[in-house]
This record gives structure tokens, sequence and C-alpha cells, in this order.
């Protein structure tokens, strides 16, 4: 089976490959005779009731600083893509919420993985809150009165935007730490929605995991060990990725939320796991899976794609 594929991202003149699940995806798509065509949110249109976007025939190659070669941009109906790969990196803004809306229009006639209104009705720190037996205590909220009972109860927190990404702006507050008033101040003036207060797990000394579902399945994991001066243990901000085998604990949450994850159509998922408590579940574009492979781990890729092709195959 040959499909033509389109890529919804952020340019790939600005990823770095090494570490790029979007990146790992083209190449098997690539490697298994699909055709690819790159686009950018930006390029998006809706008009008369069709989608279009200016679309460029692609090339991918696994060489730093010589990774792809475009061809001339086309206006398409996307329609006319078997599968859309929705990759952008997050903010999960109302830009990327109006991206769904479009790719909505076009699926499943055109299979768009993930599943837009599944990505759109699943923010990364809302979504996981439908588990919250699996999860630290959490709250959700910018009223001062409830983040400082929250603070009171559990003395030893972490704070962060609930539309972050990539570990920026995640603030742990000891009890005695005295900035807490000014971090509330801070928050309030740079973000309009709500924040997320979390006990904070000693746990994540020993690192960050995580883990993969494919279709709902566990496909593989990467433990993510924090610098020693940091507390966040996303590589982007300086974290060591190390390999790792599932815990018991892991092994259940997986099993727990992998029909959940199936049944919305999330074939791609990252979920972050410390000390066998889940934090994350991530859907819009996650990322581990060129980690993952270089330590030994499985091609995770490969399998993303074998379920893509089923489908097709189905339709």
């Amino acid at each position: 089976m040959k499909l033509n594929v389109a890529v919804q991202m952020d340019h790939i003149a600005s990823i770095r490959i090494a570490g790029d699940s979007t990146f790992a995806l083209l190449l098997e798509a690539q490697a298994r005779g699909h055709r690819l065509w790159h686009y950018t949110p930006d390029r998006l249109a809706l008009r008369d009731g069709r989608v279009h976007a200016a679309v460029e025939a692609l090339e991918v190659r696994d060489v730093a600083g010589h990774h792809f070669t475009l061809g001339a941009a086309e206006r398409v109906d996307l329609t006319r893509f078997d599968v859309v790969l929705l990759r952008q990196d997050p903010p999960f803004d109302l830009n990327y919420v109006t991206t769904t809306h479009f790719l909505e229009r076009i699926h499943p006639r055109t299979l768009v993985v993930n599943d837009p209104g599944s990505v759109r009705d699943a923010p990364e720190k809302i979504f996981v809150t439908e588990f919250p037996e699996l999860m630290p205590p959490t709250l959700i909220s910018r009223d001062a009165e409830e983040i400082r009972a929250f603070r009171s109860e559990h003395r030893d927190i972490v704070m962060k935007p609930l539309y972050g990404h990539g570990g920026a702006a995640v603030f742990r507050v000891r009890p005695e730490d005295e900035n807490f008033g000014s971090l509330m101040d801070m928050f309030s003036s740079t973000w309009r929605e709500p924040w997320v207060i979390q006990r904070y797990l000693p746990a994540v000394r020993e690192g960050d995991k995580r883990i993969i579902l494919v279709d709902g399945e566990f496909a593989g994991a990467v433990n993510r060990v924090p610098a020693t001066d940091d507390l966040r243990s996303n590589m982007v901000r300086g974290g060591q990725a190390v390999a790792t085998e599932l815990t018991p604990g892991e092994r259940e949450i997986c099993e727990r939320i992998g029909p959940f994850l199936k049944q919305r159509g999330l074939i791609l998922v990252g979920i972050d796991v410390i000390g066998d408590r889940l934090t994350e579940i991530n859907v819009t574009s996650p990322t581990g899976i060129r980690a993952i492979r270089r330590l030994g781990g499985p091609d995770i890729a490969a399998r993303v794609w074998d379920v893509i092709e089923a489908r097709r195959a189905a339709r």
C-alpha cells in the first residue's frame, strides 16, 4: 500500500532531527514508499466548506543540516491525501484549536492522526484528570484562596501554566518559600487561564518517565532524569534520556487508560509518569520516539505506520 501523506508541522527547517519524533515518522513513511508533502499551519485555508493548504513535496534524509528537500508550493484540497499527520508543536492556543476544526472537515475520509476532534477535547493537563485515581493530588484553578488552601494542605507543591509546554514556567514552591506571593502575581498577570498546582513528587529526582502508547497499547518508554540544578526533566531543558523498563504500577496505568485512548482515535500518545503517578497525557505532538530507539528500544515509528496502514486498508 502506497499512501499520499501530508504532514502539518512547524517548518521542517526548524527541527532538530536527532530527537524529533515527527522526523522519525517521516523517515519510516518514506522508507515504506509513501509519498510525503509538507505544510505549516498558517498555510491552511477553509473556503466554501473545503479545506486547502499550500503544500510542498517532501523528501527527508537522516543527515543533520541537510535533512530535507522541498518542492514548489501548490494549493491542494486536503481530501486528496490518504493521511494527514497533525504534528505542529504546542502552544495549545486558539490557533491550534482552529486547525483542529479545519481538519475535522476532512476526517475520517482523510485519516488525520491524531483524531483532530479528540485532540481538541483533550488538553494535556486537563485530559489527564479523567483518571484522578492515577494522579498525584492536583488542583486546576486561578482562585488565590483555593491555591493557598491546597498549598497549606500539601505544603511542597509544583505550579505551572495550564497550557504551558516543554517545561516552561514550572516552579517548585517549598513550604518556607518566600517567593510564593510573587509567583502568584506573575502567574496572574501573565496567563489568563487557570494554573495547575500539584503535590511535589520527590521521585522526580529519579526521573520523569515518558511512556508511548500506540493505538492504546504500550509501545516503549524512556526515563528522563533532570539535571542536578533543575526541577524539569524535559530533554529540551537538559534532562538526560536513560533506558528503562516499566514498573507493575506503570503497566497498570497503561492498561487502565489504553482502551480510552483507542476509542478516541488517539493513535500516538505520550504519557508522563513520576513514581507510578500519572502527571500528563500528551496527544498534540508526543515526543520520545527517537530517544527510545537510540537507547535500544523498539521502533515505534514502524508500529505507528502499521496501525495507520491497517486503518486505511480497512476503509
